[in-house]
């Protein structure tokens, strides 16, 4: 039980690194991944990108994090897509906010509170 849920923890971490961490950009000096890319598109993006967050609150969810931290994922995420449909702020913003990040460190704590050896980090 435990090893899947690591198992599972793990794809959760390699997918927000790949929308918010994976390539560096050279001018900002700050790692970008698709979540920044993607937010450029208009009018689509950002709803795109939140549709993806949304899939990694979901899948916590399906692990058994309780519904509190069901809940703070699906806020940040509101919050995420909120500020990034604002024109350049936003897109600045999605580079900074790292909604995923944030949301499997609160599924990870939460899960480790009932699977000890899944560590807090």
């Amino acid at each position: 039980m435990a090893a899947d849920l690591a198992r599972r923890l793990r794809r959760l971490e390699r997918v927000a690194e790949l929308m918010e961490s994976r390539w560096t950009l050279p001018i900002v000096k700050k790692p970008v991944g698709l979540d920044g890319l993607i937010g450029l598109l208009p009018a689509g993006g950002d709803l795109v990108c939140a549709l993806i967050a949304l899939g990694v609150v979901i899948e916590g969810a399906r692990m058994g994090a309780s519904r509190g931290t069901v809940a703070r994922g699906c806020l940040n995420i509101g919050i995420d897509f909120l500020i990034g449909i604002l024109p350049i702020i936003g897109d600045y913003a999605d580079v900074l906010y790292r909604v995923n990040t944030k949301n499997v460190a609160m599924i990870r704590r939460d899960l480790a509170r009932s699977h000890p050896e899944l560590g807090e980090d």
